[in-house]
């Protein structure tokens, strides 16, 4: 149980992870409280990707305990991953696939019936604005954007109650962006927990309302955004506590005018 009384979306406990002598995460806590717009920022390397596919089950942690909704993710992972929608960084697809039939394909193997995949396949492409001539073209074929929005849409095809975003705006136009984050309001607006990986501390503060920063495998601080700036931007409070040295550039001379 949080604070609240509640049991929290998320409770990781302890996350772990080496790679031969590279220490990926190490024992990394957070708490998600339900209802939650969560963002979580940190340098490159700092281990988010390696924690966030622990917590959701992409990757086997070393030590360490995922709660779904206080169901123990690595005990019994289908129970839980029925609660989560997962957009991996990178997400690999079946590229020869329309969007359409990508949703399909996605709905049958998780077990839904016919209907109720055409339905929600047919809303989803309608929402994310991939219906229409959109609808002939192959994933192959899709942009950038296009590609971040099926994502999104195959993470919320069977209604969970929790999504787990790794970098879902990167690389994508301002028309998508503002789409995106409309849905995602309306998903914690509507009692859905989100939890948000991204580079863009601006995107952080306009969004969430919880944040943690990460730096070198393991959560520096956490909390609400207000108390994590403490007066500051989060971007002035992220360099400070992951031990950044930002400063004038020296040498380049060539660049002078």
């Amino acid at each position: 149980m949080d604070s609240t009384g509640q049991t929290p979306a998320l409770a990781i406990a302890g996350l772990h992870k080496t790679f031969g002598d590279h220490l990926a995460v190490r024992h990394a806590e957070l708490t998600v409280a339900k209802g939650s717009f969560y963002g979580l920022v940190g340098p490159n390397g700092a281990g988010k990707t390696t924690m966030l596919s622990m917590a959701v089950g992409l990757l086997r942690p070393d030590e360490g305990t995922s709660l779904v909704f206080g169901i123990d993710l690595w005990q019994r992972p289908d129970e839980a991953k029925q609660l989560i929608g997962v957009l991996p960084d990178g997400l690999a697809m079946p590229e020869q696939l329309t969007g359409r039939e990508l949703l399909t394909y996605l709905g049958r193997v998780r077990g839904m019936d016919h209907d109720t995949v055409t339905a929600r396949a047919e809303e989803l492409l309608a929402v994310m604005e991939l219906d229409g001539d959109s609808e002939r073209t192959l994933i192959i074929d899709y942009s950038t954007g296009m590609r971040k929005k099926i994502g999104l849409a195959c993470a919320l095809l069977h209604g969970p109650k929790l999504l787990v975003l790794d970098e879902p705006f990167e690389a994508i136009d301002p028309v998508s962006a503002a789409k995106l984050k409309v849905i995602l309001r309306g998903f914690v607006a509507g009692g859905g927990s989100v939890v948000l990986s991204s580079h863009v501390m601006a995107l952080v503060e306009q969004l969430c309302d919880t944040v943690a920063i990460m730096g070198r495998g393991t959560i520096l601080a956490e909390g609400p955004v207000d108390g994590v700036r403490m007066g500051r931007t989060l971007e002035e409070a992220f360099v400070e506590l992951v031990g950044a040295e930002v400063s004038a550039a020296e040498g380049l001379s060539w660049l002078a005018s």
